[in-house]
């Protein structure tokens, strides 16, 4: 391969890269990783708090990772699960089935992203119910295929010229407390919440036609938000009594993300179906359905084969990376982690006014930026603290516009946690003393 200079590499891209790709945000190619440090074309390093999309959880190259994949590769790269069995596959789904947070007898179904995942949701749900209809939240994101796109509810780009969408789809709202009034106590918004989830099933929604509602206990891309344990509480309770399927989307959220294995497991609530991707594999092209026996037996191939789905590389990787994450205790690493974490932004939150709402769930943090005088989201403070950070050597997106997603690799070190803190503290006193100032495109950054 011939090295390029990252700026020629961009420019060279750019000429045949479709944007619809890519969410804008800096000008980088990333060359090389080695657990949270990310280093680009030019030699510079970076702080990693995206953690690729919270799909590397295990840190980037891990050691017992690349030599999973090594050693299957030198075996053979690929044949299709679609006909033949493959032994990494085969341990792979015996290992999630005890994992899962379901209760039964339990199956399997690989995919090759997040997205298929869900779109398999929609398929076992119908199958298994003969019903049509699938509910879904506000703030949701599950995917960009067009089941899993339609069921999404994040950006207007991923509604925006392609409809019509998967019909049958109904949206309610996402009880994001983030929203709640300072003036309203806890119990009146989840009432109000729970009136607006029930309004369209008392309206136009038949209850007894509802095959599945699918969820994200915590939102990722919607600004990492948990919903409320009273009111996920409900919905499960009025999902099993008028026979709908209850399934939750674990694929950003899952694998140690929040301080524990699985996001839903914050509830003391089981799903009948769950989605898991991004970090199954650290990285690589894979995912799953898991679901009760009963609903997973209602398909037959190929309702949902896939030529690539479940091969020997990627499963190889994703027992590698259950490995790591069991070993090096990364779920109780993140939890301790991000208490340090949210009390550090908690902490800041108190010297400056531009800091809204904190979040925090293991390493997995949602940082509001808001007007100092209104609280009204501040898109335009969010944009230049990232791009401060990123000056100083820290990577970090935004989300909804105004929030930082604080989401890096489980494995970062509590020095090295503490190195990133500096260089916020330095960040947030420049914003403070009016010393940022905004990227050129700052009209074309973020969702």
């Amino acid at each position: 391969m011939i090295a390029m200079k990252q700026e020629d590499l961009l420019a060279a891209e750019k000429q045949v890269l479709a944007p619809a790709v890519r969410i804008q945000y800096f000008d980088i190619a990333i060359a090389s990783g080695q657990g949270a440090i990310l280093t680009d074309l030019e030699g510079n390093k970076y702080f990693d708090l995206l953690a690729s999309a919270s799909s590397t959880n295990t840190g980037h190259s891990h050691p017992h990772v690349v030599d999973a994949i090594c050693q299957q590769a030198h075996k053979i790269i690929q044949y299709t699960p679609a006909y033949f069995a493959n032994q990494p596959a085969a341990l792979l789904a015996q290992r999630l089935v005890k994992m899962a947070p379901i209760s039964g007898p339990l199956r399997v179904a690989w995919g090759n992203s997040g997205s298929d995942a869900n779109d398999a949701i929609i398929k076992y749900a119908r199958a298994y119910t003969k019903r049509q209809y699938i509910v879904s939240f506000t703030g949701a994101y599950h995917g960009s295929t067009y089941g899993s796109i339609s069921i999404s509810s994040v950006s207007l780009n991923m509604s925006r010229k392609i409809g019509p969408l998967l019909p049958g789809i109904v949206k309610v709202p996402y009880p994001d407390l983030s929203q709640k009034p300072a003036d309203e106590t806890l119990a009146d918004f989840i009432e109000r919440q729970w009136h607006a989830f029930k309004l369209p099933f008392e309206t136009y929604l038949p209850a007894e036609e509802v095959a599945a509602i699918i969820m994200e206990p915590i939102q990722g891309d919607g600004g990492i938000v948990k919903a409320p344990t009273e009111y996920l509480r409900r919905v499960r309770q009025f999902a099993t009594e008028n026979q709908i399927l209850f399934a939750v989307d674990e694929v950003n959220q899952g694998f140690g993300r929040t301080g524990k294995w699985w996001s839903i497991q914050h509830f003391d609530v089981e799903p009948d179906l769950m989605t898991v991707g991004k970090s199954i594999a650290s990285g690589l092209p894979l995912s799953a359905v898991i679901g009760r026996a009963p609903i997973m037996d209602s398909l037959q191939a190929p309702a949902n084969t896939y030529t690539t789905a479940g091969n020997p590389v990627t499963t190889a990787a994703a027992n590698a990376t259950l490995d790591v994450i069991e070993q090096e205790h990364l779920v109780e690493h993140s939890q301790k982690l991000g208490l340090k974490a949210e009390k550090f932004f908690q902490e800041q939150q108190k010297k400056y006014a531009f800091i809204g709402d904190v979040r925090f769930y293991g390493l997995n943090g949602g940082i509001d930026i808001v007007n100092p005088q209104t609280q009204a989201p501040d898109a335009i403070a969010t944009t230049k603290l990232i791009y401060r950070l990123f000056e100083l050597g820290v990577l970090i997106i935004s989300l909804r516009g105004y929030t930082l997603r604080f989401q890096p690799p489980l494995v970062i070190t509590e020095g090295q946690l503490q190195e990133v803190f500096t260089k916020f503290e330095q960040a947030f006193d420049q914003l403070a003393s009016g010393q940022l100032q905004l990227p050129p495109n700052a009209d074309q950054i973020g969702w």
